[in-house]
């Protein structure tokens, strides 16, 4: 275990419970912290990357947002897994649906994250690393929003770098892979998570369509995601069982 804090997470280990919900944005944490947890407290706000500790259903959860992009979210999960004692993190975003079947507002959750990002090019493997869900997590995930009646889809995604694209047939060329959806962050979690002996899973709603060109606005994103919330919290809910 290393020293801490460190310069991006100014708490103790203590502080996190062993299940961490991240979305992308502090916004968003400060809102399920402050509409879903039970005396949640503030446990760090280095950079105003907003994280809580508080209950939901009597079970311990934390949530801590984690930036934009695999950058981001590599050191604030690399760090949570390796310095906190972090078990799981489950990624709760937004996404951009490429995929005439996954409409806006639906759930998505990534068993694969595919990825144009070079994250995986400091593990020197001999090969191309797929990055996967914890199947754990992913069943537990499935079977929480059945309970709530949610429209969802499993499968894979796409984790970019680029929001926006110099090659305009980029996404094109996902799509008929089978990709449903882009984000930005999963892949490298998903990597972390591998190289750390750590459970993770990305879940998302979908924001905007990209190729009908339906979205909704920051507000919607911020606020009106509260399905998929619950979702995730009463997958960590049962993990602290």
């Amino acid at each position: 275990m290393a020293a801490f804090p460190t310069p991006h997470i100014a708490a103790a280990p203590e502080d996190f419970a062993k299940t961490v919900l991240m979305p992308g944005d502090p916004l968003r944490s400060k809102f399920i912290a402050e509409n879903f947890l039970t005396d949640a407290k503030l446990i760090n706000n280095v950079r105003g990357v907003q994280g809580y500790t508080g209950t939901y259903d009597g079970h311990r959860v934390s949530v801590m947002a984690s930036g934009m992009g695999i950058p981001s979210i590599g050191i604030y999960s690399y760090e949570l897994y390796n310095f906190f004692g972090v078990e799981n993190i489950i990624r709760i975003g937004s996404t951009g649906s490429i995929n005439m079947d996954v409409k806006v507002r639906d759930l998505v959750f990534a068993m694969g994250a595919s990825t144009n990002s070079d994250y995986a090019r400091q593990f020197e493997l001999p090969g191309t690393f797929a990055p996967i869900a914890d199947y754990s997590l992913l069943k537990t995930a499935i079977s929480k929003a059945e309970e709530l009646n949610a429209r969802y889809h499993v499968g894979n995604i796409l984790s970019s770098d680029t929001f926006y694209d110099a090659q305009e047939d980029a996404n094109d060329r996902w799509i008929k892979m089978g990709v449903l959806c882009i984000e930005m962050e999963t892949a490298g979690l998903y990597m972390n998570a591998a190289k750390a002996g750590k459970k993770a899973l990305g879940m998302f709603t979908v924001s905007d369509h990209i190729l009908t060109g339906e979205a909704l606005s920051a507000e919607e994103r911020q606020n009106s995601f509260t399905q998929m919330m619950e979702v995730a919290l009463k997958t960590a809910a049962e993990l602290d069982k």
